[in-house]
């Protein structure tokens, strides 16, 4: 009988199916999927930091911060267009997290269906309520 040391380094890293090492991690993932979501997460965070840097850019460029100074910086199309889309990519952004916890410590298969719907009916309701209240504000009806 041959141990490892004695067979040859093709032999030592063959897996069942013929493929090498490399072979192995040319593919998405254990379920040929994941790819897509890994770089929806990164996108979304070079997002993020944009319209973060935006949003304290804009802050600071403001004269002061009185109800009327706000209204009138969100009821303009450069104030309420990036506003409301880091509103939305920081709710869509925390429930891809909050997927992905729920994925890594979530033993069972029902249990991780139960606290995705919980997260995405979390996520969308505060998400619908916060994307309301910046309109309500923008277009005047919050006076």
């Amino acid at each position: 009988m041959t141990g490892p040391k004695q067979m040859g380094a093709h032999e030592r890293n063959a897996v069942p199916d013929g493929k090498t090492p490399l072979g192995r991690v040319r593919g998405l993932g254990s379920a040929h999927h994941g790819g897509g979501h890994w770089i929806k997460e990164r996108v979304s965070s070079a997002a993020l930091l944009l319209l973060g840097t935006w949003f304290l850019a804009s802050l600071l460029l403001l004269p002061d911060f009185t109800q009327s100074t706000i209204t009138a910086w969100l009821s303009g199309p450069f104030g309420f267009v990036p506003m409301a889309l880091f509103v939305y990519l920081c709710f869509e952004h925390s429930f891809e997290g909050v997927k992905v916890i729920v994925d890594d410590y979530q033993g069972d298969e029902g249990g991780r269906l139960t606290w995705h719907i919980i997260s995405l009916f979390l996520h969308v309701g505060a998400g619908a309520l916060a994307l309301f209240a910046l309109a309500r504000i923008a277009f005047g009806a919050a006076a």
